[in-house]
């Protein structure tokens, strides 16, 4: 399928964009998970955060039409295909009392660990809702590269293990204050890459950065797609030699 789009991710409107109002403090856990229980082995609060690589397999980015993100996730499960759907928690008061919800944090894309091919097969039974002109399902297409059979094409965006793990392992936390970030929004540490080494992030990789006055360390999945953490202290993480490719 070629690339004619060359769109970019989008931001839902509900989130912050780098402009959070929180105080970098912790909630208790919602008790919820946002991926498919298949993946195994390390876990956190519930939720795995290390994926066994399987034969061929790779973590898929697919692009969501506005507004289907569970109906995607459904469609995805119902294939037997594995999919993770990250997910913030924004707390809400109702009748006097605090709760938790879970909110899409990327309400436009879905990651499907599968084969190519699976994927193509999945793309090519997505169904288009009557009186829609929208299919559910898109490939999201890695713009930094290009075929090599035909320069004029980009292939699939495709998320190695490593960094997907880490960003499963961040966005698994249920905390209100991570939040989707931009990086006209962002303040980088030049040549801070670290790990965190204390408290609820310990084991993160990313970057230092400065969001709204508060140091935060910052996951990049993609161009576009980046997550931050709540305020974490300078004595809680180490510099790290960690490369995104």
């Amino acid at each position: 399928m070629e690339d004619t789009t060359n769109l970019s991710p989008k931001a839902d409107a509900s989130l912050y964009n780098g402009q959070p109002s929180d105080t970098g403090s912790s909630c208790p856990s919602a008790g919820l998970t946002s991926r498919t229980p298949s993946i195994s082995e390390d876990t956190r609060n519930g939720v795995s955060v290390e994926n066994v690589p399987a034969g061929n397999k790779q973590w898929f980015v697919l692009r969501v039409s506005y507004g289907r993100i569970d109906k995607a996730k459904t469609f995805v499960e119902a294939k037997g295909i594995e999919c993770y759907v990250p997910l913030r928690y924004k707390e809400v008061r109702k009748q006097g009392k605090k709760r938790i919800i879970p909110i899409p944090l990327l309400p436009s894309f879905i990651f499907v660990y599968a084969t190519a091919e699976q994927v193509e097969t999945l793309l090519h039974d997505n169904k288009v809702v009557a009186n829609e002109s929208r299919s559910l399902l898109s490939y999201y297409f890695d713009h930094t590269i290009h075929l090599q059979d035909n320069p004029n094409r980009n292939p699939p965006l495709t998320i190695r293990d490593e960094a997907m793990n880490n960003f499963i392992g961040l966005t698994s936390i249920k905390n209100p204050h991570i939040i989707h970030v931009t990086s006209n929004n962002i303040q980088f540490k030049l040549g801070d890459n670290v790990v965190v080494t204390e408290g609820e992030f310990k084991g993160v990789h990313g970057r230092v950065a400065r969001i709204a006055g508060q140091q935060r360390v910052v996951v990049e999945l993609f161009d576009g797609c980046l997550v931050a953490t709540a305020y974490v202290p300078k004595e809680a993480m180490n510099t790290f030699n960690y490369c995104k490719k």
